[in-house]
């Protein structure tokens, strides 16, 4: 069965309809993982309650996705699946929201709009550190939210996409370092660096293919090292390399404030750059449908 298709398909779908406005299956997991949580939480948050957790809300969904092979019509489950997987369009809408803020002069609505993209404060932030959010935000979620789904149907069908978005969204919810997470969370956030070890990289070469590609290579080299995920460093060091912006450094969390390692070379995130990084995430895509389809035309 042809994987090219259904892979055409869905991004044509998410380009033309976007995330499904109510009953998204993603909210429903999120609730899903939530009773999880409350249920094996317990009294000690440890590493093998979180794996326990993390094996319960996943392995069902994938099994599931595993049978629809035997159905006739499997196809358009596989298009079903990849199409709600991906969000490449709201991607779009969430980061011009910001950019057409900032435009406006309306510092307050893109502080909003910037807080539907990041996990930071927005309270306070300048026009530039606006900017500078989102376009990190774009690189970082063109791999989480398109380039990772791809790369999962392409190696596993369904099944794969299936356990990849659901690891990436409990990664979301359970990730974090804080007291809380630091050892239930391990698991999801272990599961999902694997899982985005591979499509990172890619990632990160297709943002270099569409800039300044030797400095692009240089920042992944140099720079993403120091970042705390060993996937959303290489992703983004190459995509600021690739945009000629300095991007990384201070940011604050929580009401704290942190120096975070710099990214990329150049000079600060304007505006404009937040259309720039969507055009490299979209040049990106068309080299991805290119090669997908050539690669299977080459196989048939």
């Amino acid at each position: 069965m042809s994987l090219a298709l259904p892979v055409v398909a869905a991004v044509a779908l998410d380009r033309a309809l976007g995330e499904p406005r109510r009953w998204h299956p993603l909210v429903g997991f999120g609730r899903y993982a939530a009773r999880i949580e409350r249920m094996l939480y317990g009294n000690g948050a440890s590493r093998s309650r979180g794996a326990l957790a993390v094996l319960i809300a996943i392995l069902p969904f994938v099994l599931l996705a595993s049978a629809t092979a035997l159905l006739p019509y499997g196809f358009l489950f596989d298009v079903l699946v990849l199409y709600l997987a991906l969000g490449w369009r709201s991607l779009d809408e969430h980061a011009r929201a910001v950019g057409a803020a900032l435009a406006s002069g309306d510092i307050a609505e893109a502080r909003r709009r910037v807080g539907r993209m990041v996990s930071r404060d927005t309270a306070g932030m300048m026009p530039s550190e606006a900017s500078k959010a989102t376009v990190e935000s774009v690189l970082e979620n063109g791999n989480d939210a398109v380039f990772g789904a791809l790369f999962w149907f392409m190696v596993a069908g369904a099944p794969g996409v299936v356990a990849y978005r659901l690891a990436n969204t409990l990664d979301a919810m359970w990730g974090y370092k804080n007291a809380r997470y630091r050892q239930f969370g391990w698991a999801a956030a272990r599961l999902d660096d694997l899982l985005n070890f591979t499509p990172a990289r890619l990632t990160a070469l297709s943002y270099a293919a569409f800039g300044r590609t030797g400095q692009a290579l240089a920042c992944w080299r140099r720079q993403a090292p120091a970042w705390d995920s060993p996937n959303a460093g290489p992703v983004m060091a190459a995509g600021a390399g690739a945009l000629n912006l300095a991007l990384g450094g201070h940011a604050r969390y929580e009401g704290v404030a942190q120096q975070r390692p710099s990214l990329g070379r150049g000079s600060e995130a304007t505006p404009p750059d937040i259309e720039r990084a969507l055009s490299l995430v979209r040049h990106s895509l068309l080299l991805w449908l290119v090669v997908i389809v050539a690669w299977e035309g080459l196989h048939a």
